[in-house]
């Protein structure tokens, strides 16, 4: 793999330097499709979908579908590597590691449209992972119902991880997740008055407060729950009592059920919080994502595989309150995420996130020796 390997980190490279937010992402598309377009075509289909990109290369005696995915959003964040291709799109960055999704998935799919194993295989390129959500519509297109993967497989990078190393588990791998908008609307004023006046800033800060109980007073102290509130905004300057505050955060849950009594304990909160503070309030969850649920029997298989025919060390590492909108792709089928090691001191969505590009060539590898087994079975 060696000969094959620096084209992709100079993909990964280009790709780095034109993050785009969800669904915005026509440079990215072009780009890619500039690059399937120059592939042997003989045994591929290319389609358009938004700004994602479907791509079916044909078996040579296909009884199956085996589906791969990746996604090629950008995150809002001011890159501050000091990288010589620097992100040139300002406040955009590729801070969790999908220029690395991208580069590994078009390596892969270069493999295969030169040598075709006997199943279909399926490659999605997916938008808006990030937000607002780009799996969910994406499975429900015609394209997708007319070229429906039997499993489907997918990666993540993880800075905590070396080089040279996968981790994942059968079962549950990522948290069900929902974003949290909370406005608040009193009556504002002068600040020496606060008695002919609702302060939304005293109200938000109350409701913060008590949001925090929720998980230690109604959540199965087994289970696992987060409410994180990461943003407030209220009030114009220092002597007005605010009219208006907001609330942003995020809901992270390990069972369904759960997602849906926080739920139900946040809003019963703010509909509190509406009578104690006499002022209006809504609720919004913005985006939602389905837990990221492995596989049982595919997860064991690959995990074997992957330690007995390959150089790849094995890790089976446990569940993380981390997202992903994959949950919705192996909802209703088979399939299975893994972490890929990538070995950066900085986390992911870090503005100096700086993974190690020698993991472009060990995903390639490892998942061309996958795939092809799976798709000659």
């Amino acid at each position: 793999m060696t000969n094959v390997i620096n084209p992709f980190i100079q993909i990964r490279r280009d790709l780095h330097q034109i993050p785009e937010k969800g669904f915005q992402e026509k440079r990215t598309q072009g780009y890619l499709l500039h690059y399937l377009n120059n592939l042997p075509q003989e045994h591929m289909e290319i389609r358009e979908w938004e700004t994602g990109i479907f791509v079916r290369v044909l078996g040579t005696d296909p009884s199956k579908t085996i589906g791969y995915r990746t996604d090629i959003d950008g995150l809002p964040i001011t890159e501050e590597t000091d990288l010589p291709f620097h992100s040139k799109h300002e406040g955009m960055m590729h801070a969790c590691g999908h220029d690395f999704h991208m580069s590994i998935a078009l390596g892969v799919l270069t493999h295969f449209s030169s040598n075709p194993p006997k199943d279909n295989l399926l490659f999605m390129f997916q938008p808006a992972e990030e937000g607002p959500g780009g799996a969910l519509p994406m499975i429900q297109s015609e394209i997708f119902k007319e070229w429906k993967p039997d499993m489907i497989v997918a990666l993540h990078i993880a800075p905590e991880y070396p080089v040279g190393t996968i981790a994942t588990k059968p079962g549950l791998l990522f948290a069900n997740t929902s974003e949290l908008f909370i406005d608040l609307k009193g009556k504002g004023g002068h600040a020496a008055y606060p008695h002919q006046t609702n302060d939304m800033v005293v109200a938000a800060c109350s409701l913060v407060s008590q949001l925090q109980t929720i998980i230690s007073r109604n959540v199965d102290p087994l289970d696992s729950a987060v409410i994180t509130i990461g943003k407030i905004t209220g009030g114009t300057v220092q002597n007005i009592i605010a009219e208006r505050a907001r609330l942003e955060g995020t809901i992270r849950t390990l069972s369904v059920e759960s997602m849906k009594k926080v739920k139900e304990r946040i809003h019963a909160l703010v509909q509190g919080v509406e009578i104690g503070y006499g002022c209006e309030t809504t609720i919004d969850y913005g985006c939602m994502y389905h837990q990221v649920d492995n596989d049982v029997r595919l997860t064991e298989e690959f995990m074997s595989f992957v330690e007995s025919e390959t150089n790849v060390n094995v890790v089976e590492c446990r569940h993380a309150m981390t997202g992903e909108d994959y949950g919705y792709m192996i909802q209703n089928i088979p399939g299975f995420m893994f972490w890929l090691g990538v070995e950066s001191p900085y986390g992911l969505h870090h503005s100096k996130l700086d993974p190690k590009e020698d993991a472009i060539g060990v995903g390639m590898s490892m998942l061309i020796s996958y795939l092809t087994k799976k798709g000659n079975e």
